[in-house]
């Protein structure tokens, strides 16, 4: 096993889980869609090598999906939609020197 650094200033971890049982969840309420818009923001500023968004299993707080965690600053957005992609973006660049 080896260990380094995550490479990345800020990880955002959008929650796609989707519940087979009917119960609320975020891929309902279209996490899929989120996270390609985040994606899409960071690729078009140029920030992959600063900014990583992927998905997520569930965060736990079906009834205020979808949700987006970033990391390392332990950021909890939630009821997100599409149109805060770039916001979120936006934030996740703020204390970032190099960006």
């Amino acid at each position: 096993m080896k260990q380094e650094a995550v490479p990345y200033k800020r990880m955002l971890f959008v929650c796609t889980n989707r519940r087979d049982n009917g119960e609320a969840c975020c891929a309902d309420r279209g996490s899929e869609a989120i996270l390609a818009g985040i994606k899409e923001a960071i690729k078009s500023k140029g920030l992959a090598r600063y900014v990583r968004a992927m998905r997520s299993g569930c965060h736990d707080v079906c009834a205020k999906g979808p949700s987006v965690v970033m990391f390392p600053d332990g950021v909890w957005y939630h009821d997100v939609t599409q149109a805060d992609a770039e916001r979120i973006v936006e934030q996740a660049l703020s204390g970032i020197p190099s960006c």
